[in-house]
């Protein structure tokens, strides 16, 4: 199916604490209770506290998700999504959504925005309690992409 959207989530963490892909990997994969026993990762990729980006998911970089590149990020919309995350969300009491995002985080994630909008022009980029009823990314996108310049025709509004 063509990509139509790249979501943005947080891995609902408290402020200041690592994820690892191996987390992740455990929260999404085992079986309940432990996990959710699901046969791929929620997130193509992970934005580390330094900025850092991990691959989770291979993908070919074009302009169509392939059915061994759908990540299960929300629901009705997997086959025509990319969804990356980024470490944090919590406020340090793990309860509250917060804006945890580093200055490394939001810099790498707007490079990968611009980057993704560059190889991608009609691309829609959203948070995902856009698509959900859920606070995940604990921040606004929409308010941010266009904040940092992003063309409003690559904002979802729905």
């Amino acid at each position: 199916m063509k990509l139509k959207f790249l979501v943005i989530h947080c891995t609902a963490t408290p402020e200041g604490r690592e994820v690892t892909s191996g987390q992740i990997r455990h929260w999404h994969l085992d079986p309940p209770p432990a996990g959710r026993g699901w046969r791929q990762v929620g997130y193509t990729d992970l934005f580390h506290l330094n900025g850092g980006v991990e691959r989770l998911v291979n993908n070919n970089e074009d302009g169509n998700v392939d059915t061994w590149e759908i990540t299960n990020g929300a629901v009705g919309i997997n086959s025509i999504s990319r969804h990356v995350v980024y470490a944090g969300g919590l406020a340090a009491d793990a309860k509250t959504p917060k804006d945890t995002r580093t200055e490394d985080q939001k810099k790498t994630m707007l490079r990968y925005v611009q980057d993704m909008i560059r190889m991608h022009p009609d691309i829609l980029v959203a948070g995902h309690n856009q698509f959900a009823a859920k606070a995940c990314p604990s921040f606004n996108v929409p308010m941010w992409l266009q904040s940092v310049g992003i063309p409003a025709k690559n904002i979802y509004k729905p």
